[in-house]
């Protein structure tokens, strides 16, 4: 069952609890490169390092602009989605550039339950991102793979430390906060209906696994 959520523009208030537009700088070299970037037919596709990005001139200007001179990468998640299947995040923050609209389903990592590292669907806030909005991501927000709007297939370009999801180099601890560490700089939690346990993702998220389907208002 579809769970109605109230899909705001990214532009409302409701949105800085998760993260904010990003301004000042030409995206539109990165946007045009991203639209050349694979889409599948079904589900989605996710590449961490693209070197054809990263070639553009506003590779840099992120780099020393927005991460401050960490090194960066630039990758793309595309694709056709409508479920939430399950919500990550990183010792950083990350930028997305959409070159076609996109809803991101955001949770507060300050909402993840101490105890057991389960968090409630329930929480989930819905924000419609336009084609060409650049937004950065806080370390502290819950996220996954981007929603479609309606029907359509989306590219997104994703701006993160580089190395960020990677796999591992050691297998970390099951226990505490180190069962959720999924990939490098990654630390997942997924719902039991996503099928990521086969890859040892630690199933933490209760309730609904959120569907988006309706139309959305810009």
């Amino acid at each position: 069952m579809a769970v109605r959520l109230k899909i705001r523009p990214v532009r409302e208030p409701a949105f800085r609890r998760y993260g904010r537009i990003v301004r000042g700088f030409d995206t539109e070299e990165l946007r045009d490169a991203l639209k050349k970037t694979p889409v599948p037919k079904k589900g989605t596709v996710y590449q961490a390092s693209e070197p054809e990005l990263e070639k553009l001139g506003v590779f840099a200007e992120l780099r020393d602009r927005e991460f401050g001179g960490l090194p960066l990468q630039i990758g793309y998640c595309n694709g056709v989605n409508h479920k939430l299947n399950a919500l990550e995040y990183h010792r950083s923050s990350e930028v997305n550039l959409s070159a076609d609209d996109m809803v991101l389903l955001l949770g507060a990592l300050q909402d993840v339950d101490p105890e057991d590292d389960t968090y409630d669907t329930s929480r989930v806030e819905a924000f419609l991102v336009p084609a060409g909005t650049m937004v950065e991501l806080y370390a502290t927000t819950l996220h996954f793979a981007p929603c479609s709007s309606g029907d359509r297939a989306f590219r997104n370009a994703i701006v993160l430390p580089r190395g960020t999801n990677l796999p591992l180099q050691a297998e970390p601890k099951r226990e505490g906060e180190t069962r959720l560490l999924f990939a490098v700089n990654k630390w997942l939690i997924a719902h039991p209906e996503s099928g990521m346990g086969r890859d040892g993702a630690f199933l933490g998220l209760k309730g609904e696994n959120i569907t988006v389907e309706q139309e959305t208002e810009k």
